[in-house]
């Protein structure tokens, strides 16, 4: 397949890579003879005063009477602690702007990418005037754009009230990255290179108290202050409101690679954390690419997601909590050969082991569990017997999440099983499973192929979480040994897939037969068709001109 440029005048291409196994291939209408390695440097640690007269291409801000600059070190751009950090987040008035720089530059971070100021209580952000996105500072990041961090200390926080403006195109996708991905050296599943990117709402966190109700439109809450993953201290921010309409911004044509840092257990940074985001944010064309932790993590709010992809997370792809009520429409996961937890990892109410039964009934009568829709996904799942976090398993639903699934194809059938416990769906939890008999947990118009089908209890009324896929959906026990799941060959068993690309639906064939699935305001299942082929141009890793090494499945085709 032929890709386009993926960025015009300052090549992704040539920026990722470096002879001798950078992340990506130089597309040669964009080679330069500019050496595109970052190098001892040594401007790394000033960049206030302005650098260079006249020719000084990096970001560039007023405050305070003061002019702050980027250094300017052909082809990068270099930003030390007096420009931004833990203990300088950006909060001037003016918008931050970081543009495509010429040949091949990218922008390099001595610290974290801080915006706007975090704040702990209700007093301080009233006196800041903060109350809503777009109160606060704004980053605005042009189409080609590349940001890169040093380390897994330093991360890239948008805080409530604040805004980014990261506006790619197919052509010319924003990239936030690691150091060590431009310079060539990061292998294609190297993780924890810098900690990753949160993005703080004003949306509803189930963690916090409210009034009222989402049936009745009327939910309040005061001192909703919830502390977000990451360092304590300077770097300690916070979510969370009444908002669920809030606006963080924009991201389109959007990737950040290589990320994940373990602060502390159980507080470990994602590739990105939408915390308590609203639905006024746009977020559409997506990519995280090897993460130590979770592909996408969502606490709460209800921003909408569509054309995602998510390639060797390690933990889960897409993780959900918190009361997290938006959708997510087309969606690719591939995990890795030998690592990988969950396709999905989903729960519906944050410190649901602290709750009596009792407790947990009002949350679920005011709507406040998470209540996600999901359409039109594609989870090839590699069924790993050990990884960093768990073995390879498909979703888990639990904890009182009511989601909505369709349109969906989830396999573990490119490789034989490997662990005792790799399972498609796994439905948990009292709520949930009366949720599921009741109809208010759904299912449907999608292909479930694994060799173990199921995990979890069963309904209440004692049928099998098996049967209550069964009714909505074409499922399959594939065999435990592995079964191609691409055969195009007569009298096959299974044809679902082609590579990654959803077969047509006249093609597809589950337990030998035609497939019985009917999509939902949709013509295929599955995240993506060969005739529609969103992920081409933009994003990396899936396709031969954009990649470091072959999917791991490609054999078995």
């Amino acid at each position: 397949m032929k890709l386009v440029n993926l960025v015009s005048v300052t090549a992704l291409t040539a920026v990722l890579a470096a002879c001798g196994g950078g992340d990506i291939e130089v597309d040669a209408r964009n080679q330069s003879n500019t050496d595109n390695s970052v190098g001892d440097n040594s401007n790394n640690n000033t960049s206030g005063g302005g650098g260079r007269t006249g020719d000084n291409p990096c970001a560039s801000y007023e405050q305070d009477g003061e002019t702050f600059q980027g250094s300017y070190d052909a082809p990068n751009c270099v930003y030390g602690t007096d420009f931004v950090g833990l203990a300088k987040p950006y909060t001037a008035d003016q918008e931050l702007v970081f543009g495509d720089l010429s040949n091949d530059g990218a922008h390099i971070f001595n610290d974290s990418l801080m915006i706007g100021q975090g704040y702990g209580n209700d007093a301080d952000m009233e006196a800041a005037g903060i109350t809503q996105g777009g109160d606060g500072s704004v980053l605005r990041l042009e189409a080609g754009t590349i940001l890169a961090f040093r380390s897994p200390d330093d991360y890239f926080v948008i805080n409530r009230g604040s805004q980014i403006f990261a506006e790619g195109t197919a052509d010319e996708p924003v990239v936030v990255t690691s150091t060590t991905d431009i310079e060539g050296t990061v292998g294609p599943e190297e993780v924890q290179q810098w900690g990753g990117m949160i993005i703080n709402g004003f949306g509803v966190t189930n963690k916090c108290s409210y009034t009222g109700s989402f049936a009745d439109d009327n939910l309040e809450t005061s001192d909703c202050h919830i502390e977000a993953e990451g360092k304590a201290g300077a770097g300690q921010t916070f979510f969370g409101g009444d908002n669920n309409e809030d606006n963080s911004g924009v991201l389109n044509y959007f990737m950040v690679k290589h990320t994940g840092a373990q602060v502390s257990p159980g507080n470990e940074l994602n590739g990105i954390s939408f915390n308590a985001v609203g639905s006024g944010t746009e977020v559409s064309y997506l990519q995280v690419y090897s993460t130590y932790d979770d592909g996408i993590e969502f606490f709460g709010g209800a921003v909408d997601v569509d054309h995602y992809v998510g390639v060797y997370v390690r933990d889960d792809s897409i993780d959900i909590d918190e009361g997290y009520r938006g959708t997510i429409n087309y969606a690719l996961v591939i995990q890795s050969e030998a690592d990988g937890d969950h396709c999905i990892e989903s729960d519906g109410i944050g410190r649901y082991s602290d709750y009596e039964a009792d407790e947990i009934t009002p949350i679920v009568d005011a709507q406040l569990n998470s209540r996600a829709t999901i359409n039109n996904l594609t989870c090839i799942v590699s069924p790993s017997a050990e990884g960093t976090h768990a073995e390879g398993h498909g979703w888990r639903i639990r904890e009182a999440h009511f989601p909505t699934i369709r349109n969906s194809i989830l396999t573990t059938a490119y490789m034989p099983e490997q662990g005792e416990n790799n399972y498609c769906v796994r439905l948990e939890s009292a709520e949930g499973l009366q949720a599921a008999e009741d109809g208010d947990l759904v299912i449907e118009e999608s292909i479930i192929a694994c060799p173990t089908l199921t995990n979890g209890g069963s309904l209440p009324g004692g049928s099998t979480v098996q049967a209550f896929l069964e009714a909505n959906n074409a499922v399959m026990e594939t065999d435990a040994a592995g079964e191609d799941p691409t055969a195009d060959e007569t009298d096959v068993n299974l044809a679902i897939l082609d590579g990654f690309y959803s077969l047509p639906l006249g093609d597809m064939v589950v337990n030998g037969n035609a497939a019985q699935v009917t999509p939902v305001d949709s013509d295929f299942v599955g995240g993506v068709t060969a005739n529609d082929d969103w992920t081409a141009g933009w994003t990396y890793g899936l396709h031969p001109d954009n990649r470091a090494q072959p999917l791991w499945f490609e054999a078995a085709e």
